[in-house]
């Protein structure tokens, strides 16, 4: 089973599961903990070969690397844990998670949190991705890791956020990533499907204002999801919850407040 760590709230039902990013762990959650705690139960998990469940890869995860398994790894955890429902906070590649466990077991799930949402590759991202698929076997898996996060996050302002992704993806090797990497020749049809059907759940973006390469896209996507709402952090790029903690926080907070 992925690790997990959990915050138990005294008085609260209410759980929010936290779901990282490529190349991340639960670590990169640490501007959340404490003010999530304050009003709910609390999930924090690693995702297969990441952070603290890189340890078990070889002993549990023996299936496929797919979208649809990586997010029953999740599931798995709320059905040992006895979680039915829970509210879902995710970043990056974490949100395709989400919106796959919404196809998967859409009862599981009071409301989504998106933050640096991916749910369209725009033209430059096709590119990095064909460029990563042509060299991930031969380039250093981190040299390619600090060049996609410096065209993805480019900006001064962006710096922590940059060396955070960094530190953790040292801890994976290069067998994991190209794993990891290989689940992108599956994104196109993927994506396309999820903004041809909404969810009809309760779903806020948080998105920053500098996310150049993925803002534009949840902009339209909104505008045809009944079910969507979205909020531009300011002065902030891809990794909000990491650049603009207090905005991400307060906003969440408040929407899984509002849909418990």
């Amino acid at each position: 089973m992925l690790y997990y760590k959990q915050y138990i709230h005294n008085d609260s039902n209410e759980w929010v599961t936290f779901i990282h990013g490529a190349g991340g762990s639960s670590s990169i959650w640490f501007k959340q903990i404490k003010d999530f705690k304050k009003h709910f139960n609390v999930l924090l998990i690693d995702l297969r070969g990441h952070g603290k469940s890189q340890e078990m890869f070889e002993r549990y995860f023996t299936n496929e690397y797919n979208f649809e398994n990586i997010s029953i790894d999740v599931l798995d955890v709320l059905d040992h844990l006895k979680i039915k429902q829970s509210h879902f906070v995710g970043i990056s590649l974490g949100t395709i998670l989400m919106r796959t466990i919404c196809e998967l077991a859409p009862e599981r799930v009071k409301s989504l949190v998106m933050g640096g949402a991916v749910t369209r590759l725009n033209v430059r991202s096709k590119f990095l991705v064909g460029l990563g698929n042509a060299t991930k076997k031969v380039v250093p898996y981190m040299w390619l890791y600090r060049f996609f996060a410096w065209i993805i996050m480019p900006r001064k302002r962006n710096q922590e956020s940059r060396i955070l992704f960094a530190n953790q993806a040292k801890k994976l090797c290069q067998k994991e990533f190209i794993r990891w990497f290989q689940l992108t020749y599956k994104l196109n049809p993927l994506l396309n499907y999820f903004n041809e059907n909404d969810t009809r759940l309760p779903t806020l973006y948080l998105m920053g204002d500098e996310d150049y390469m993925f803002l534009p896209q949840v902009m339209k996507l909104v505008e045809t999801h009944s079910s969507s709402l979205l909020q531009v952090v300011p002065n902030c790029g891809h990794v909000c919850n990491v650049e603009q903690p207090e905005f991400f926080n307060n906003s969440a907070i408040q929407f899984i407040a509002e849909n418990s």
